[in-house]
């Protein structure tokens, strides 16, 4: 039984890795400040550790998924909340990598987490962009390039390494959560000008990649974790409401979203490139779901 190592698996991306990696008979360990929470959301076999030292110097740790950071699209990007971003992923990934540094047994494989942010700003871009494509500086570049930067030290332990740039994971919990309650009440519709694109990708589709990329050896460096046909956020709204036979063409104007939000808002919600998942694409994963209507109706099946 392989042994895999998570950060951040009380969240919503690492709730269902963990019980797939559980379904697939790994051994999962979950770093987590929290261990009651952890208790009542993960499954029963799954290993709650508060700190690294807890871990046994003869414990054999085949992988790492490091997920840990504090969410985005909280609020307002204060300065204290954005020193926040930088220590819940730069400051978790260096202390992973100082730890397995003064191991003698290190893990084969690391996956880091890392976002679509790392390609900065954009609305309504006509050209793809995949792993190769160059980024627009940014503060979410810059926290994404940080964040890559800090695991890069993975490298030199002999592990192979793979920074996943995650765009809008799709599921009950996730983003997905916060959009239906507007669009239920008729109210939803695109933001400013509904042209930025919105690299989305179906919770489970989020899950495969990761356990393709835990498995594919000739995978490594930057993964987009994107579904294959990102849509603009006029042609997401107007799924959304078709699948929950609302309307979904009152816009929230530019302006009022950059009063309400401030920087967060213009680089989340007024910005979007249009990001492709090109290497696992040519590689051979399969999506489960490549189209955005199928998938938001598996995923709003029984919540109309």
């Amino acid at each position: 039984m392989a042994t895999i190592l998570i950060t951040g698996g009380t969240g919503f991306i690492g709730r269902h890795l963990c019980q797939r990696l559980i379904a697939d008979n790994w051994q999962v360990i979950v770093l987590t400040r929290n261990s009651k929470a952890g208790a009542r959301q993960l499954p029963g076999t799954v290993r709650l550790v508060g700190n690294l030292d807890q871990l046994e110097a003869e414990l054999i740790i085949d992988a790492v998924v490091n997920l840990a950071g504090e969410p985005l699209a909280e609020g307002r990007w204060t300065a204290a909340r954005k020193e926040r971003f930088y220590s819940s992923r730069i400051g978790t990934t260096e202390q992973l990598c100082s730890f397995f540094a003064a191991r003698t047994q290190r893990p084969k494989v690391v996956i880091s987490g890392s976002a679509i942010g790392f390609y900065g700003a954009g609305n309504g871009g006509i050209s793809p962009v995949d792993e190769c494509s160059p980024a627009v500086d940014n503060f979410s570049h810059q926290l994404c390039s940080s964040w890559e930067q800090s695991a890069s030290a993975f490298e030199a332990l002999g592990a192979r390494l793979v920074y996943l740039r995650t765009g809008i994971v799709l599921g009950h919990g996730g983003a997905l959560e916060k959009m239906l309650p507007p669009f239920k009440l008729a109210l939803g519709g695109p933001i400013g000008d509904g042209q930025q694109w919105m690299p989305w990708i179906h919770i489970k589709d989020m899950v495969a990649l990761i356990m393709y990329c835990l498995s594919s050896e000739d995978i490594a460096g930057a993964v987009n974790a994107t579904a294959p046909n990102p849509v603009s956020n006029t042609d997401f709204s107007k799924t959304l409401g078709a699948v929950l036979h609302r309307p979904a063409f009152l816009t929230m104007p530019a302006l009022v979203v950059k009063i309400l939000f401030g920087q967060m808002g213009e680089e989340l919600l007024l910005q979007g490139q249009q990001v492709i998942p090109r290497k696992v694409r040519d590689s051979g994963f399969n999506f489960q779901y490549p189209l955005i209507e199928p998938a938001l109706r598996d995923l709003l099946s029984n919540k109309k």
